[in-house]
């Protein structure tokens, strides 16, 4: 399930502190209220986390880990490392 975030569309709050963090389905009908305090709320664009680009594995680094490796001998032709 994604991560909404919302914020009170006016003032503030004690108990939400004016903007928090829900995690519900993506067909669940928008929030229109706080579920604390009662009072209007809008959601908020966030950020979003990319995958970080990694090294490609090296051949030894690929076998420890449990992969098979093969070497392309020709069209078609694998053979194993």
């Amino acid at each position: 399930m994604p991560l909404y975030e919302y914020e009170l569309c006016e003032g503030d709050c004690a108990v939400c502190g004016g903007r928090f963090t829900l995690m519900r389905p993506v067909n669940a009908p928008e929030l229109t209220r706080c579920p604390a305090c009662k009072r209007p709320v809008r959601k908020v664009i966030s950020t979003f986390n990319t995958p970080q680009k990694l090294k490609p594995l090296s051949i030894v680094d690929a076998k420890k880990a449990g992969f098979t490796v093969f070497k392309r001998i020709g069209k078609g032709e694998y053979e194993r490392q």
